[in-house]
């Protein structure tokens, strides 16, 4: 890409994502940046997220429910998004790269990556709506 020229708007964009670990939305973001910068428009907001996730310095996160989430972190990892309250988290767990050549056998093309995404309830909403003590019956 051409030099992009610096914005102290965009650094910012970067460094309030730096210090989150919820995945926030675009809306989120700009909420919070309003209050450095009272003037910044959502579509500002909107489009340094877009060029920053084109120039991987941050990872844009499609959860399927129309509001997209943003990542500062950029390697290679899993996310959880809960189907109640639909935060999106990290998922710490081992590492699954063997899905790709597990996938890349029957596939003329050439695999280069992948994202892998877990869905279900999270243990707060659990918790909140008494899932907890179902899930504990229901196993035993």
């Amino acid at each position: 890409m051409a030099n992009i020229k610096y914005s102290r708007q965009r650094e910012s964009i970067k460094h309030f994502l730096a210090g989150r670990k919820d995945h926030p939305t675009a809306d989120t973001v700009y909420q919070n940046l309003r209050q450095v910068y009272p003037n910044i428009s959502l579509g500002t907001v909107y489009r340094n997220l877009g060029l920053l996730s084109e120039l991987g310095e941050i990872t844009r996160i499609n959860t399927g429910d129309g509001a997209e989430r943003f990542d500062y972190n950029t390697q290679p990892h899993n996310h959880f998004v809960c189907r109640c309250c639909h935060s999106v988290s990290d998922l710490e767990m081992e590492n699954i790269d063997y899905i790709m050549d597990t996938a890349q056998k029957n596939f003329g093309g050439q695999i280069e990556s992948y994202t892998t995404m877990f869905f279900g309830v999270c243990e707060s909403c659990r918790s909140e709506q008494g899932l907890t003590k179902l899930a504990a019956t229901a196993d035993s």
